[in-house]
């Protein structure tokens, strides 16, 4: 279980204030709200590129908090993927089990699970230009889980896609989700992707995470709090 408690943060002017959040082991979680309310810094402040000023983020008993960014078994994914452009899909993807000196045998093995899973072997020679929109997806995903991470951490991971490819790669990532098991916290402003992917939904605006509920609980509110969630995430039901 991932246990965050009190998390805060100031930072250029901006405040997390007091963000308190529990999700489960394998549960897919959804953090809604719109640019600025503090989503993405959330995330990276828990990954560790940024300090928090209180708090604690426990993973199976251990404050995240006190460790080095790399032994926090988290894996990132940001909108634009971040692929290096000069190295083959197969050299993205394996980068982090290189720079850990692991061995051949074991790159190997790693990268073909993470092919069948992702079905991506006809795409390991290409680079990161000769990729559409979803296949740069899947490998950035491959990447992040590569390293075998307690959780997975998606930033806006569909927004820059069209409507065709976002319907494609929600049923991805919930196929992905269902076979590896991996505990994922994904923050974006459309409900139609918490509706699809998530187990429980929360709710972010100015730095703070104002409620948590099950997909079930949020779905079955009254019309007017949906609307009223929806002005913020700029959607529309």
């Amino acid at each position: 279980m991932l246990e965050i408690k009190n998390l805060s943060l100031q930072l250029n002017g901006f405040k997390l204030k007091n963000i308190n959040l529990e999700v489960d082991d394998k549960e897919y979680c959804v953090l809604l709200g719109p640019s600025g309310s503090g989503k993405t810094l959330m995330l990276e402040t828990i990954a560790g590129l940024h300090k928090a000023s209180k708090g604690q983020v426990l993973f199976n008993g251990r404050n995240l908090l006190e460790m080095s960014p790399e032994r926090r078994g988290i894996g990132l994914v940001y909108q634009n993927y971040e692929l290096f452009p000069r190295m083959t899909v197969r050299d993205n993807i394996t980068f982090g089990l290189r720079i850990r000196k692991k061995s051949n045998e074991t790159i190997k093995s790693e990268l073909g699970k993470l092919m069948d899973l992702f079905r991506i072997e006809h795409l390991l020679d290409r680079y990161p230009a000769n990729l559409s929109g979803g296949e740069q997806q899947r490998v950035a995903l491959a990447r992040a889980l590569i390293i075998s991470p307690g959780i997975l951490f998606l930033d806006e991971p569909l927004s820059s896609l069209d409507h065709l490819n976002k319907e494609l790669l929600m049923n991805e990532l919930q196929r992905v989700h269902r076979n590896s098991g991996i505990t994922i916290i994904h923050v974006t402003h459309d409900l139609d992707e918490a509706f699809f992917l998530a187990d429980k939904i929360g709710v972010m605006t100015a730095g703070e995470l104002i409620k948590t509920e099950t997909k079930k609980e949020f779905i079955n509110k009254p019309r007017s709090f949906l609307l009223n969630q929806l002005k913020f995430c700029k959607k529309a039901i």
